[in-house]
């Protein structure tokens, strides 16, 4: 169902639990916390063997409301990550080498399709808009403010225009200048002819003194944006609205964080937004001549995969992304799995509305969302009717308010067609996403231990060990993330049943890190330069055991989880 429609809670409970039943061998879900309200905050992970720690990836969607695309998204890919476990080789419909393949099978899931689960109720059953989370535990409650409330009994509690002489918008009218039907808002200009309005949300004015109509706010009622209330680089209001009380304030974003703290292994991590068609990737608060250019280098390919599988834009959060110039967003998860868990983080903002519009790449790409012209908003109605069904712009119904006397409501709903893609063009948004994640999926390192020889020499038994990194990530990850406590060197311990180590010093091993092959779309062999490295991908290791028996030999670290291998040791008679 969730590439057709938006599924509620009960409908993504009911997903992820037949998962459950039909791969009992790769499957888990478990909750990480509780919502405010009390719904459980679902963590699917798929991977043999889930409890060895070894390298993993993360999803997460939804942490915004309205933004239901990021569920069916993150479903999608799990659904395409089962396949693959069952013996496909394709990532949304499209072809996987088998070698990468075979990487994604290696790999670890960890995917929370829902992190805002009551605000996802309350916007499905209600339309009501909620940034992230229903709480309001603000102390300052005694002003003016906006709060959602179905004013005509129906069950829904969207927007409401009111005919004002003073009002800042107008209706949109065609090329023969007449109204469209059904009407569009749009900003008013100087030239327009009247009547006007003025837009509210659906509701009640909380300490209204019968003439002070206070200006709506999105976080009116609702205190928490999710993205804002994550530790790196936090900042209280008013310096970012949103935040919250404190990092991880919320049970939803403390959740999050304890699960991240507890699970070093993610080293590719997925925040799924809606909407807009752009992948933003850090920094968000530097400009990339402060970047590692390491790291640069392997988001560009990242980039590359983005728009040859999706044909989505690729942007700096600092240098296209900020809503105002120069001041940077606080908080926000993405800056937090880059910055602090060395993940090779970013943001997708699904659904390409701008591009299915036919309107050109804008520079800022934020300029989007505040510099559509009234061209753009006919596209836009042409396309509800076209392809959406109507489903975004309505007739306005009439009704009495009981503080502002007669307005209208019902006549606009974004929910599906603008904040989301229309039901029918879900699977294609999953389809493209999954292509293009599951190659990132496949970059993580790859450890492998093997014995190369192994020979008796008299009473003793010599083993020679090689230990090597088969992926493309180093094993600390990204360049930056090796400076991280958890992103530790790896170590080889042997421990003896029947059998000891001639030299009991070398029972612990020191390895170190172990290079990755990739470098980034551009950063290997050159024409300029086109010798390769060395073989830092590699370790070799000689331990001289006597007696019989078996030698256990355990290789890795809390970042890369851990490789046993059993040597079978026996002396000659």
């Amino acid at each position: 169902m969730f590439l057709q429609k938006y599924l509620d809670y009960s409908e993504l409970s009911a997903q992820l639990a037949d998962w459950s039943k039909q791969y009992p061998d790769i499957v888990r879900v478990e909750s990480i916390g509780r919502s405010a309200q009390g719904r459980d905050i679902f963590l699917l992970t798929i991977g043999r063997d889930p409890d060895e720690g070894r390298p993993a990836v993360w999803v997460d969607g939804n942490m915004h409301a309205t933004e239901l695309c990021g569920s069916s998204v993150s479903l999608a890919i799990a659904q395409d990550v089962l396949a693959i476990h069952r013996g496909r080789s394709e990532a949304g419909g499209k072809a996987l080498p088998p070698h990468m393949a075979q990487a994604i099978r290696e790999t670890l899931f960890y995917v929370v399709p829902r992190l805002s689960p009551d605000g996802a109720e309350e916007v499905l059953k209600r339309g009501r808009y909620v940034r992230s989370s229903l709480v309001n535990d603000r102390s300052n409650k005694d002003h003016a403010y906006w709060e959602s409330a179905d004013i005509d009994g129906d069950g829904f509690a969207g927007y409401m225009r009111r005919m004002d002489p003073e009002g800042e918008l107008v209706e949109l009218r065609d090329e023969t200048g007449e109204p469209l039907d059904p009407p569009v808002l749009v900003a008013r200009h100087p030239e327009d002819p009247g009547p006007y309005f003025k837009l509210y949300p659906e509701g009640r004015i909380a300490n209204f003194d019968g003439r002070s109509v206070p200006a709506p706010y999105f976080l009116s009622d609702n205190l928490y944006d999710f993205n804002r209330n994550f530790p790196y680089s936090w900042a209280p209001e008013p310096q970012q609205d949103g935040a919250g009380h404190y990092p991880g304030s919320a049970p939803e974003t403390r959740a999050l964080l304890e699960f991240a703290t507890s699970h070093p292994n993610i080293f590719a991590w997925l925040n799924l937004h809606t909407f807009g068609g752009v992948l933003i990737r850090p920094l968000g608060d530097h400009p990339d001549s402060k970047m590692d250019q390491g790291d640069l280098a392997i988001y560009e390919q990242v980039e590359a995969w983005m728009t040859e599988h999706t044909g989505y834009a690729s942007v700096s959060g600092f240098h296209e992304f900020l809503y105002e110039p120069e001041k940077p967003l606080h908080g926000d998860l993405t800056d937090y799995a880059y910055h602090q868990r060395g993940a090779l983080a970013y943001v997708i903002e699904l659904w390409d509305l701008f591009h299915q519009l036919g309107i050109e790449r804008k520079k800022p790409f934020v300029d989007h969302y505040s510099k559509l012209t009234r061209k753009d908003m006919l596209a836009l109605a042409k396309f509800d009717r076209e392809h959406n069904k109507g489903r975004a712009f309505g007739r306005w119904k009439k009704v009495m308010h009981p503080q502002l006397g007669e307005v209208e409501v019902n006549g606009f709903d974004p929910r599906v067609g603008i904040s989301n893609p229309p039901y029918e063009r879900i699977a294609e948004t999953c389809r493209a996403q999954s292509a293009a994640f599951l190659r990132v999926a496949s970059l993580l390192p790859q450890i492998s231990v093997e014995v190369v020889k192994q020979e008796r020499l008299g009473e003793h038994t010599r083993i020679d060990l090689r230990i090597a990194n088969r992926g493309y990530l180093n094993t600390y990850g990204l360049p930056s993330a090796k400076k991280l406590p958890h992103a530790e060197p790896l170590r080889l311990t042997a421990t003896g049943d029947g059998v000891a180590l001639v030299a009991p010093a070398e029972s612990v091993v020191q390895i170190g890190q172990l290079d990755g092959w990739g470098a980034g779309l551009y950063g290997g062999p050159s024409i300029f330069l086109p010798w390769t490295r060395g073989n830092g991908h590699e370790r070799f290791v000689t331990l001289v055991a006597e007696g019989s028996g078996t030698l256990e030999v355990k290789v890795g670290s809390c970042r890369v989880g851990y490789r046993t291998v059993d040597v079978h040791v026996g002396v000659a008679s």
